[in-house]
């Protein structure tokens, strides 16, 4: 039976360097930003979607996606982001599930689904438990500014964009405290790993 393991996080509070670290030791990992940049590559229905309602504005001159154009509406504009996530979510819950589903077919023992916005589109039925990657709110917003080379009204605004970390670290199951050093995060998820496959071989 395999284990399946949702994990996500806020922007710039460290998912991708867990998401790694279970790479790392051979763990089959679905990442939904993966999956968000396939479903818009040109010729797909993902992005003929985005086209029709945000219109040429979004697209750069070789009729791929402009990413940055597209972000500078939706960050700004609550509605138009929770439109976009209507318009690309059930491509992307698709693509999300054929990949599990792929996986699923080796039977290992777990799987990780890495979806940024998981507690936001109702990803939590897809898995067994939820491991979230928070650090300070103050943390945060100094990764982000620094990662995204981002003003402090921009960053906030980014982060505003998605469920506090708060709310996230009350509705997780693990939480991975990311605000030390790699080597420590690192610490955590090992443990957490090696719990895990203690309890997976004490019940075979």
């Amino acid at each position: 039976m395999t284990f399946v393991l949702g994990l996500t996080g806020g922007i710039a509070t460290g998912k991708t360097t867990v998401s790694e670290i279970f790479k790392e030791k051979g763990i089959p990992v679905v990442d939904a930003d993966i999956g968000a940049r396939v479903v818009v590559e040109p010729g797909t229905d993902g992005l003929k979607d985005i086209q029709e309602h945000f219109g040429e504005e979004v697209l750069r001159p070789d009729g791929s996606l402009d990413r940055k154009a597209l972000g500078t509406i939706v960050f700004a504009d609550s509605q138009q982001r929770e439109t976009l996530n209507l318009l690309l979510g059930k491509h992307i819950r698709r693509w999300i599930r054929e990949q599990k589903t792929h996986y699923l077919l080796t039977n290992p023992p777990l799987i990780i689904l890495d979806i940024p916005l998981l507690f936001e589109s109702n990803y939590s039925t897809e898995v067994d438990q939820v491991m979230v990657v928070a650090l300070s709110e103050k943390t945060q917003l100094t990764r982000l500014m620094e990662r995204d080379t981002l003003t402090r009204e921009t960053a906030e605004q980014r982060i505003a964009a998605q469920l506090p970390i708060a709310e996230k670290i009350k509705r997780a199951d693990v939480v991975i405290d990311n605000n030390g050093t790699r080597q420590e995060t690192k610490k955590q998820v090992m443990e957490w790993l090696d719990h895990f496959f203690e309890e997976t071989a004490a019940l075979n």
